[in-house]
């Protein structure tokens, strides 16, 4: 049967299968989101391969390959799809490597219901990024070590969209940044996108981090 044009295709790859059928059981229940599942990671890169989701919803740890490496192959397969960690690490490492291979989102599954995650996934498709609490203090820890570090200056940025950086490192939504910057939300897509192609990062949360690193964000 053809996905509805309205409905956000989630791909689920965890090795336990007791935890795959907790989160597809609720995940069902919604009426805009369409689940399917992989229980590797090398069965996740079939799927994608096959027909890009619109968000994977990646375990970190997974006996055939780790996360970290599946969620960079995504990428390098299907650009535009949404990548959120959904995993039991707390792990600083986890959490900056997946980021860095383009990670939108990084939840734990201790730390987060089912129905967060189904929020989650509706956020990070609609180009938002998302950190679970505990590890968005660790991440701004390491924002606070970056800044401290050398300076280096962007290059091959436009003004505009060195405008439309700056409010990402501030944990902004497109929309907030088209309402701040008085663009459209597909002018702020297409400067994230160009933005991210010239830095050569994957995700708005590296570009964020290079924000901080660059010291584009006036500390507060």
């Amino acid at each position: 049967m053809p996905t509805k044009p309205d409905r956000i295709k989630v791909l689920l790859v965890d090795d336990q299968e007791l935890f795959r059928r907790g989160v597809k059981m609720v995940l069902a229940a919604e009426g805009d989101l369409e689940l399917t599942e992989a229980n590797s990671g090398d069965q996740a890169l079939s799927l994608v391969a096959a027909e890009p989701p619109d968000i994977v919803l990646l375990d970190v740890r997974m006996p055939d390959r780790s996360g970290v490496e599946v969620c960079a192959a995504i990428k390098a397969l299907s650009p535009t799809t949404g990548i959120i960690m959904l995993t039991a690490s707390d792990e600083e490492t986890d959490l900056y490597d997946s980021i860095k291979s383009g990670a939108a989102g990084y939840l734990l599954k201790d730390g987060s219901s089912f129905d967060q995650v189904a929020e989650a996934v509706r956020l990070v498709a609609a180009g938002q990024s998302l950190i679970n609490p505990s590890m968005a203090t660790k991440l701004l820890e390491e924002f606070v070590h970056m800044a401290k570090g050398q300076t280096t200056q962007p290059h091959s940025l436009t003004p505009r969209e060195l405008d439309v950086l700056r409010h990402v490192a501030k944990g902004q939504s497109n929309r907030q940044i088209a309402e701040a910057l008085f663009i459209s939300d597909n002018t702020v897509k297409n400067h994230i996108r160009n933005i991210l192609e010239k830095l050569q990062m994957k995700s708005r949360v590296e570009a964020a981090m290079y924000a901080v690193r660059s010291k584009l964000v006036d500390e507060t």
